[in-house]
């Protein structure tokens, strides 16, 4: 954090100053290991089992904050008696198609409950219609349902509040973790017990009724086979110890652009909408009722899904949008399956896409497996790309590394390349949401030089271009184009659209044009538009909420005047939570929110922050019979996104792949799984094995050993991702000249490598050169009984720019996590050795001799 996230670490020393105790888990000693008060080196890709190992002791030691967990968590529900666990059936669940590589979670379901109609309706319809297959694997539902939409079978579920039952959720999750003991996470993660046992008291000591714990990540946990059951291991653990919704509690995700977070909330995903709505799917052929049946949870916010979908749709398509034509739903685009960024490479090398745009990405050396990104690209028609230097993905086809290798010729390349000057944060106005959720509003402070141009801008005159050849066309295909509402008012010698005129559109209106004030005031009936519900607020009273700039010295310490946090100027999500049943805090010195039955008519929600929660619902409110949507939760209820109310420790519906958080190995490891015979995730999302994609052996296969190493990428604060910010600036490429590996001085010896000399890295995709750095920083470990070194490569350098390297993402494979479809760059094995790398064609045959040291073929990692 302290190395990447620099700004935000500012707040993590702050409170270090004030007593607070700074751990940091990461396999290499950085800047951050350097300020904190405890640094614990383990092997990449084995988190889960050094989470599970702290869940294990929080359980055992009854660490947990119980009165917490049986009250706002389905700790005390009870599971259907046929679920299986991964204990049971030595690494999966219950309910797995190896065929489809996919899980029926029927059996997940809680005692009680049936599942509901609409789901297996919409099962049986794709089943007829493509005959076979499933939902999950075929339509990418992992994301669908967004931040917490995941609905539940219909019924109540049986409950046991004594936390004894041998099927509740509590017993079944003791069960589940029962063997990630402090010897088997020493095994597993190369982390010493008296170090683990430290970290667990730690945090165990510094949570409950009086202190919270916050957790802070980033990539390091997010890019992995199973990056979603990483943040699902620490949900676990944060809402065991009662840190969720409360002051100084939560999971941060730490974001590398300043408006990450922004871009999923109004995303750049494929399969979600504004506001984490999910898309709708082509074989399911249903109308806006339909969709909404079927996506909407019967209970919390997520109830109102057809209030947040209607107004976006009047967004999209203002007065064409009708309660005759479903709002123009059927204008929206479907899905056919996955379509992330991998899945439109493997098109382009099937010649199924043939024109790419690219904003602000530098796949040919920032993706995982760099070079399909380029062979993919040399299929295309047109390629449209827009940054602010000359990008790799704009040059690859007269200097990329395929020219050199004579895999592809320049005479050969049909694809015809456009690159379009793009204008920087600072030559332009708009907005940045934060990991905080908080937009802030920037100014621009210069005008674009030369042809360079905002993305808006780029947008918005496209789409009026297009528009305007369209016009008069009697197809029914131009009308979703034809419709849209598309006049925003623009400035300047360049027609630059009015970038605040964009926010309030997403900020939302009335049917008379005012601005709306919360997402409380959407309607499905078409008299209310909105771009975003959950950034409803954000243009309130026609002020820019998001360009406050009250100095903190000015208000209190939750600075509700500073900018604007999604949703309703909400700083802590779930801070219901901070409460207990009766409404009162926890902790006096912990208060956040409370219920004060003197204020209001009958009681309302008070506090320093924006309950998350209905206003005047108090803590004794049991809903009517048949009450859906937050009517359907009761005062006792803080999760008000969840179906049910509550937190999950246990996961029934939502995820494609468990339940519950368990250890499965990288797709590349040099180890076996020492908890499971399941060697990797069974349902991890794989892409076909081309000769320029091959897996390599698992860790209980011949030839593992061939790539005996586990190396894992990372930032640097004088480098921006990709590098097309950073290698075209001489300040910057001076300070990180070239692209360099971290090796510890034992690896170093016994592999024959020199400081500041060059280093070959090679895996069964490829082979790169980096100089060596041997540092203390990257700490030998001791792994399943033999010593393991790791490897150190930032991911920053390509060919262009003042500052120039081999790419680090040529290495990696790609088997992404099922659930968000993101690649698994953190932890996958290599060899190491002196000297630099071979040139042209000598290169291939390097590889190609590798793979057959390993016996590698198109199988080789590729069974569930």
């Amino acid at each position: 954090m302290a190395e990447c996230h620099p700004v935000g670490f500012q707040w993590v020393m702050e409170a270090k100053a004030r007593g607070a105790k700074v751990i940091h888990v990461d396999p290499r000693f950085t800047r951050t290991s350097a300020l904190a008060d405890v640094h614990v080196p383990l092997r990449a890709g084995s988190d889960i089992a050094f989470l599970g190992g702290i869940v294990n002791y929080v359980l055992q030691h009854e660490k947990y904050f119980r009165d917490y967990v049986v009250a706002y968590s389905n700790a005390p529900v009870i599971l259907r008696e046929d679920f299986r666990d991964t204990e049971d059936l030595d690494g999966v669940f219950s309910g797995l198609d190896t065929d489809t590589r996919s899980y029926d979670n029927a059996s997940w379901q809680y005692e009680g409950t049936e599942m509901q109609a609409a789901s297996g309706e919409r099962d049986r319809e794709y089943e007829e219609r493509t005959g076979g297959g499933s939902t999950v694997a075929e339509a990418a539902r992992g994301e669908a349902h967004g931040s917490g939409g995941a609905a539940i079978g219909e019924g109540e579920p049986e409950r046991d509040e004594t936390l004894s039952h041998p099927r509740c959720v509590f017993q079944v999750l003791r069960r589940h973790y029962a063997r990630y003991t402090p010897e088997l996470v020493e095994q597993i993660c190369g982390v010493p017990q008296d170090l683990f046992r430290q970290v667990c008291e730690l945090v165990t000591e510094n949570s409950g009724r009086e202190r919270t714990t916050a957790f802070a990540y980033s990539v390091g946990w997010t890019q992995h086979t199973v990056g979603v059951q990483y943040i699902r291991a620490a949900a676990v653990l944060q809402t065991l110890l009662g840190n969720i919704g409360r002051p100084g509690g939560g999971i941060l995700a730490l974001r590398g652009h300043a408006s990450i977070q922004g871009s999923t909330d109004i995303p750049t995903l494929f399969n979600l909408l504004p506001g984490y709505i999910p898309m709708p799917h082509a074989h399911q052929n249903q109308d806006l009722e339909a969709f909404v049946r079927a996506e909407a949870a019967r209970k919390g916010y997520w109830g109102n899904m057809r209030a947040y979908l209607v107004s976006l749709l009047k967004a999209y398509w203002g007065d064409a949008a009708t309660a005759g034509n479903d709002f123009c739903f059927d204008y929206l685009p479907r899905l056919t399956g996955s379509h992330s960024t991998y899945e439109t490479t493997m098109a382009q090398l099937e010649g199924a896409c043939q024109g790419y745009f690219l904003f602000g990405e530098n796949p040919a050396v920032g993706n995982a497996n760099s070079r399909l990104m380029r062979l993919g690209m040399a299929q295309l028609d047109w390629l449209v790309v827009r940054d602010f230097s000359l990008i790799e993905s704009a040059t690859w086809w007269q200097d990329g590394p395929e020219i050199e290798t004579g895999e592809l010729r320049t005479q050969d390349i049909r694809t015809e390349v456009f690159f379009l000057p793009a204008a920087a944060h600072t030559e332009k106005d708009g907005s940045f949401t934060n990991t905080q959720r908080l937009l802030q509003w920037h100014h621009q402070a210069v005008e674009p030089p030369g042809e360079a141009r905002s993305d808006l801008w780029f947008a918005y005159h496209l789409g009026r271009i297009i528009r305007q050849k369209l016009a008069g066309s009697a197809d029914e295909m131009d009308r979703p184009v034809l419709d849209l509402a598309w006049n925003y008012p623009t400035k300047g010698e360049h027609t630059e659209p009015d970038a605040q005129a964009v926010l309030a559109e997403i900020n939302g209106h009335d049917a008379d044009g005012r601005p709306l004030s919360s997402y409380e005031e959407l309607k499905g009936d078409g008299s209310t538009a909105c771009g975003c519900w959950i950034y409803c607020g954000v243009y309130a009273d026609g002020v820019n909420q998001a360009a406050r700039r009250k100095p903190g010295r000015e208000q209190d310490w939750v600075a509700a005047e500073w900018a604007w946090a999604w949703p309703a100027n909400r700083r802590i999500l779930n801070n219901r939570a901070s409460a207990d049943p009766e409404g009162r805090p926890w902790s006096e010195r912990k208060a956040l929110v409370w219920w004060d039955p003197d204020k209001g008519e009958r009681g309302e929600w008070s506090g320093h922050d924006v309950p998350d929660f209905k206003k005047d619902k108090a803590p004794d409110h049991r809903p009517p019979e048949g009450a859906t949507g937050p009517e359907a939760l009761s005062g006792r209820d803080p999760f008000v996104m969840q179906a049910d109310g509550k937190a999950w420790l246990y996961v029934p519906s939502g995820l494609t792949d468990g339940p519950l958080p368990a250890h499965y190995e990288p797709q590349d490891s040099p180890f076996p799984n020492l908890l499971y015979a399941q060697q990797r995730n069974p349902v991890r999302h794989l892409l076909p094995a081309l000769p320029d994609n091959r897996y390599q052996p698992s860790g209980t296969e011949p030839g593992s050993e061939v790539f005996p190493y586990v190396a894992t990428t990372y930032r640097l604060t004088e480098h921006h991702t990709a590098g097309g910010m950073s290698r075209w600036q001489p300040y910057l490429a001076e300070l990180q000249p070239e692209f360099f590996c971290e090796v510890s001085p034992e690896l170093a010896a016994e592999r024959g490598l020199e400081h500041t000399g060059w280093a070959t890295i090679v895996s069964a995709r490829a082979v790169i050169e980096a100089r060596v750095l041997v540092t203390d920083r990257m700490t030998p470990l001791r792994v399943h009984g033999r010593t393991l070194h790791q490897v150190g490569l930032p991911y920053h350098w390509g060919p262009n720019g003042y500052s120039t390297g081999d790419a680090a993402n040529e290495l990696v494979h790609l088997s992404l996590d099922p659930n968000t479809h993101i690649q698994e760059t953190k932890a996958f094995a290599v060899d190491i050795r002196p000297g630099r790398r071979p040139r042209g064609p000598a290169s291939l045959e390097l590889v190609r001799a590798y793979r057959a040291r390993a016996g590698i073929d198109e199988h080789t990692g590729t069974e569930p």
